[in-house]
């Protein structure tokens, strides 16, 4: 399942309950030390590590945080989220992406993105291979989609199925295991997921899919600007904790994206406890190079693209088509239109 819109829904839940309660379980660790000097930082994970966190455990590895006085602890994402547990203090940074941060700070948030590490869209939307009767998007129209009840994907399907000349009529069913293992049981005829993680998971071990993109049908901008975020309490009260961890963390991405075949071993060996491949993990980072996720490498080469820095124009255009698809949400659930502004929660001032 494409993963933003899989934690998102989870998290969402717990969003009423847990804002109204920011301050009371609000707990930073950036007054702590560990017994070495080195300030203590909590990075979350937004879902099972993967290689768009991959930057993090580089950075970890090689030795970067310390080298800027961090101790780094990187934890498993939150029932509520990692926006959440950023929000309420519970973890200093976390992986989101500039769309999750819109429909959080809709419901009253107050947290940022700090750095952008994708650069376009890696959505992909698919059913298997094996389904003969699905050739484009206008085909999901009746259909069943694998889902984790997310009114963003609702729009997305929506506006794919209408631009290939279908209605944009569709049955859900709730995702129970694995996106994969819906659709494999004939519960549901298509689903999402991302082409640099699962597409690569399908590629090199099955189910084959027949997939199709965003852009290519319809939607507008980047849904997937994937990056660190933090509170605007910690920007406000510590600038020096957030200009540390983003620069150690570039640094580390940028590792990653020059020498994608050590990354991957990297994560394999930082994060024992997924059991990840490091034959799939080197193929998920060959995607990321080749397709040129994280940007463009003559460009950051010779200085014109600053790696990290926060796609706010794609962001604001993907944001003004969920607002018009009514994707938005206060904090109890009421349709809101007021759009959020993409420059407004995110900024580039750490990266330099």
């Amino acid at each position: 399942m494409k993963k933003t819109v899989l934690h998102k829904a989870i998290a969402l839940l717990g969003a009423i309950t847990m804002l109204a309660g920011v301050a009371a379980c609000g707990h930073s660790n950036n007054a702590d030390e560990s017994g070495n000097g080195l300030k203590k930082v909590t990075f979350m994970l937004s879902w099972a590590p993967d290689t768009n966190h991959i930057g993090v455990y580089v950075a970890k590895n090689k030795g970067y945080f310390k080298q800027v006085g961090l101790d780094v602890d990187i934890v498993a994402v939150a029932q509520a989220g990692a926006e959440q547990a950023v929000n309420n203090g519970q973890a200093d940074f976390a992986l989101s992406n500039l769309t999750n941060v819109g429909m959080y700070t809709t419901k009253g948030a107050k947290i940022k993105q700090v750095m952008q590490v994708q650069q376009k869209p890696s959505a992909i939307w698919c059913s298997l291979a094996s389904n003969k009767a699905i050739k484009s998007p206008k085909d999901f129209d009746g259909k069943t989609f694998a889902t984790f009840g997310s009114n963003e994907s609702d729009a997305v399907i929506r506006r794919m199925i209408q631009t290939d000349g279908g209605k944009g009529t569709f049955d859900k069913v709730t995702v129970g295991t694995s996106t994969f293992q819906t659709l494999s049981s004939g519960k549901a005829d298509f689903g999402g997921f991302y082409a640099t993680w699962e597409g690569v998971q399908a590629d090199m071990y099955d189910p084959k899919l027949n997939c199709f993109t965003e852009p290519d049908y319809g939607v507008p901008g980047n849904a997937d600007t994937i990056g660190i975020i933090t509170s605007n309490k910690t920007i406000s009260s510590n600038p020096t904790l957030v200009r540390k961890f983003v620069q150690a963390t570039k640094k580390g991405y940028e590792y990653a994206y020059s020498h994608p075949d050590d990354a991957a071993a990297i994560l394999v060996k930082e994060a024992p406890d997924a059991n990840l491949k490091l034959a799939f993990v080197k193929k998920s980072m060959k995607t990321i190079v080749n397709g040129r996720y994280w940007g463009d490498p003559t460009k950051i080469k010779d200085g014109s693209f600053v790696f990290g820095t926060n796609d706010t124009k794609g962001a604001q255009q993907y944001f003004d088509f969920l607002a018009k698809e009514d994707a938005y949400t206060d904090s109890h659930g009421k349709t809101v239109h007021t759009v959020p502004v993409a420059k407004n929660i995110s900024t580039d001032e750490f990266l330099k």
